[in-house]
């Protein structure tokens, strides 16, 4: 919401993170902060699932010879092995994005029908760019960042949890940071999908936002977006160290 509400001149109508909260559960219910969570789901256990299993293939290919991969080799494997697999499922994006977006309730069922009226089958393609730009550097920053900063944090503090959580924080903090601008981006573009095109594309996007809204406007929900990457990488990369170890991989 905070993200595809425009400045530049014209009054908002969400103040910040908590304001924005607080006016979806007076008008809307409570529940409404759950929007979209059946195809956030999806999208999550499947384009997820597929990165962490493309990782260390890529990254072991990457650094022949070598016994330990270097930063940006990880950097690498990490936002390559997210844009493959967001290009694959990029149609549980779309179609969570314009639930959470709209204010009035909407099934998944419902808004899957409206975008392939209206769009066809290219419509769940939408915004397809910035999502694999975005993704590249997500798992860029949570893949590689973690798997450096937890290599640099177990000679420190022994290969345990309090490492893996260390390493979640700064991993959500980088993703976070470099991945806020194509989010913008990626959700006014998908918000739009199967209706009105507001803009051509990527290039017209940031332009357009750049000259009406400012450059601050690229960091559009960075508080709640820090907040949630740093408790998602948190659950997520120590519940994956726990299922390593207890499979022996």
């Amino acid at each position: 919401r905070l993200q595809v509400q425009q400045s530049g001149g014209v009054s908002l109508r969400y103040a910040g993170m908590v304001d924005c909260m607080r006016q979806i559960a007076t008008t809307e219910g409570p529940g409404a902060l759950w929007k979209g969570l059946a195809p956030a789901l999806l999208r999550q256990v499947s384009y997820t699932s597929l990165a962490l299993v493309l990782y260390e293939p890529i990254r072991n290919a990457i650094k022949p010879g070598q016994d330990e991969a270097s930063f940006g080799q990880r950097l690498l494997a990490g936002g390559t092995a997210g844009a493959l697999s967001i290009s694959v499922f990029n149609p549980a994006e779309v179609l969570k994005t314009q639930i959470q977006t709209s204010v009035s309730s909407r099934s998944m069922r419902t808004v899957m029908s409206s975008v392939y009226r209206e769009g066809g089958v290219i419509s769940f393609w939408a915004g397809v760019g910035p999502n694999v730009a975005r993704t590249f550097l997500v798992n860029a920053a949570e893949l590689g960042t973690y798997d450096e900063a937890k290599t640099r944090l177990i000679p420190l503090v022994g290969d345990n949890a309090c490492a893996h959580i260390g390493a979640s924080g700064i991993a959500g903090i980088a993703s976070a940071c470099v991945s806020t601008p194509a989010d913008v981006i990626k959700t006014r573009l998908m918000n739009a999908a199967g209706g009105k095109r507001e803009y051509s594309g990527v290039l017209d996007a940031l332009v357009t936002i750049l000259r009406h809204e400012g450059p601050q406007s690229l960091y559009k929900g960075f508080v709640p977006i820090v907040v949630r990457k740093i408790l998602w990488c948190s659950i997520f990369f120590v519940s994956y160290e726990k299922l390593r170890s207890a499979v022996g991989a």
